[in-house]
């Protein structure tokens, strides 16, 4: 059986992700960033889940996903309600989960086309 490397559509896929760093295509980041299959916003300024404000989220939802999902680490930790409350206000779902599961995720959506933004939050060292 031969085997073919299969190229995403998309300018932008992750390749692996955990609670330290990402792989967007051929990229190591280390710092908290957003991504869409066409853009990445890099050094996204947010070092932690619970002190994400809706300000915050202003590049995230500039980029109309129909879904956010929201990388929160190496563990599952949920952003403040008035958070969810920005979101939800727009229409625009918010899924929190680990950044290993976001990275899969997104992965999943957007190659089914959907209109899926993933930001990773990852925390600065002191």
């Amino acid at each position: 059986m031969q085997l073919n490397l299969e190229h995403p559509d998309q300018s932008f896929y992750l390749r692996a992700a955990d609670g330290t760093s990402a792989l967007v295509n051929d990229r190591r980041l280390y710092a908290s960033f957003v991504l869409s299959p066409d853009q990445l916003i890099e050094d996204w300024p947010v070092s932690a889940v619970k002190a994400i404000t809706p300000q915050d989220l202003d590049p995230v939802l500039a980029m109309e996903p129909e879904v956010i999902l929201l990388g929160s680490g190496a563990t599952q930790v949920f952003p403040t309600a008035a958070v969810m409350a920005a979101c939800l206000g727009r229409g625009v779902g918010l899924e929190t989960m680990t950044n290993a599961a976001a990275a899969r995720t997104f992965n999943v959506l957007s190659g089914e086309g959907r209109r899926v933004v993933a930001a990773f939050v990852f925390e600065r060292a002191p």
